[in-house]
């Protein structure tokens, strides 16, 4: 199979998460382990940094893989989802895994992949490690798929482990509390290895100290740090919960013989993640008059923050192009986008993206108007239409949405 088929294959053939939602989710870790026997367990070649959370995980990886590049080491970087080519969740300092790699990876080991009904999430894992581990890596950055307990890269043991943050999302598979999903997430803590924290409330902050106790490991709450101005590439007001975090990551880091990474690397890393590891979609501009805003955000923690600095931009009218996915919660993240706007509805292109029509009529009862369009496309090219030189135009909802502008 060339990559085409190879990756068509993948897609259409195991479960996935991307595409299918709950049907993809695996409630346990047998076929991880199975899997990484059958690999030779090549994470146990890799040091790791492993990065949980809600919000935050993409960015903080990133920038934690530039600074790290800075630095002068070989970074191999695991993330999900990707926006638009597989080969993104799987980079070596920032240049994405080869498209070679990938089709001998799955055609060598297609067997035991149909055999094991080894889900479309375990096998890019299991690429990821085997890579990374046949390329010898300094360090790997790995970012979990969803929760952290039972999400398929918890096989492995870092260095350190970060959990960025806490909200309401895939509360179908890691529980509808803010108490639970800090369980799930906690997961990732292992003994005697550290823990970085991004933020957290008090909810949250009694089940990580409990987690940290039972494993004895170190627990730091990055958010406590007062930062000094570190500029970045990445602006989003976000960001500065997850700098937070990538400077108690690597203070931890130097403590260890094998690291050495100074306030040079620190700077310039920060200031060059896009240029350094690809990284696309964070409070990205896309266009200046009028000026055009994409963000990945798509769950109410996310949004929450991302509307707000909206709100802090200069504009005259504010036209929003949105779709979500179908088992978003739309009573949730509505209320929080304003009623002033103009709205371009469509659905993502893909088998979970909502109706548009639905997507319209939940809005109407949140006193947001706009338009039904056929894609994501077309309504942002109505909107670039109707937009004058000196109004603002975001376009958000879903990653999904995102990648099609992209």
């Amino acid at each position: 199979m060339n990559y085409q088929e190879t990756t068509d294959w993948m897609f259409n053939q195991l479960p996935m998460y991307q595409l299918q939602g709950a049907s993809a989710y695996k409630k346990d870790l047998t076929n991880t382990h199975l899997l990484i026997n059958h690999l030779g367990n090549p994470h146990k070649e890799l040091k790791c940094v492993h990065v949980a959370g809600t919000n935050g995980k993409g960015s903080t990886s990133h920038m934690l893989a530039s600074v790290l590049q800075e630095a002068g080491y070989k970074v191999g970087l695991y993330t999900s989802p990707h926006l638009k080519d597989f080969r993104e969740r799987i980079k070596i300092n920032g240049a994405d895994i080869t498209e070679g790699f990938v089709c001998t990876f799955i055609n060598e080991n297609k067997p035991f992949f149909e055999s094991n009904d080894i889900s479309f999430f375990e096998m890019s894992v299991g690429m990821a490690f085997d890579y990374f581990a046949k390329e010898k890596v300094d360090i790997a950055i790995i970012e979990v798929g969803m929760g952290g307990r039972l999400d398929a890269t918890n096989i492995i043991t870092p260095l350190v482990s970060i959990i960025t943050n806490i909200g309401l999302d895939h509360t179908q598979f890691l529980g509808n509390t803010i108490k639970a999903i800090a369980g799930e997430k906690a997961g990732i803590i292992k003994p005697n290895i550290p823990v970085v924290i991004g933020e957290y409330t008090t909810e949250t902050k009694t089940v990580f100290l409990a987690k940290a106790k039972e494993n004895n490991s170190e627990i730091y709450f990055a958010s406590d740090l007062i930062l000094e101005n570190y500029p970045s590439d990445l602006i989003g007001d976000y960001q500065i919960h997850n700098k937070k975090s990538v400077l108690q990551t690597i203070a931890i880091l130097n403590s260890l013989p094998e690291f050495t990474i100074t306030e040079g690397n620190i700077k310039t890393g920060l200031l060059n993640v896009v240029k350094n590891t690809g990284l696309q979609g964070r409070w990205q501009q896309l266009g200046e008059s009028p000026k055009v805003i994409c963000d990945t955000a798509h769950n109410k923690h996310g949004l929450e923050i991302v509307l707000n600095q909206i709100q802090k931009e200069q504009f005259n009218k504010l036209h929003i192009v949105l779709g979500v996915v179908n088992d978003k919660d739309l009573d949730q993240i509505l209320p929080l986008f304003p009623k002033n706007a103009i709205y371009y509805f469509a659905k993502p292109n893909n088998p979970r993206g909502l109706d548009a029509t639905i997507l319209a009529d939940k809005s109407s009862q949140h006193g947001l108007t706009g338009t039904v369009f056929n894609s994501i496309t077309t309504a942002y090219q109505n909107a670039l239409k109707a937009a004058e030189d000196t109004d603002l135009i975001y376009i958000g909802g879903s990653t999904f949405v995102v990648a099609e502008i992209l």
